[in-house]
């Protein structure tokens, strides 16, 4: 039986394949497919950001190689970073809730 991490891993990457499978290269989003992946997975996130520009923006900060798409190694930088993010406000959430 898998972990935890064995099968939030796994999860990760089925949700990439089954975004990136929509279109061209299957082993890669375009921004189309990275907008949509990101409507429907990372909706709160989206709603956050003020910028109407900011899956433009996204894409192209995570395209590291230039080649105009993200490939999964560039799309777990965006999930690292949101990890991040949250565990931040996880900690701070927890010492608040100290006080």
């Amino acid at each position: 039986m898998p972990s935890d991490l064995e099968t939030s891993m796994e999860t990760l990457i089925k949700v990439f394949h089954r975004y990136a499978s929509k279109e061209g290269d299957s082993g890669t989003l375009s921004r189309k497919e990275l907008k949509t992946l990101m409507e429907a997975e990372l909706s709160g996130f989206l709603k956050s950001q003020k910028d109407p520009g900011s899956v433009d923006r996204i894409m192209k900060d995570l395209d590291t190689n230039g080649d105009g798409e993200v490939n999964f190694e560039e799309f777990v930088s965006l999930v690292v970073g949101l990890s991040i993010a949250c565990e931040q406000c996880y900690q701070l959430h927890l010492k608040k809730g100290k006080k």
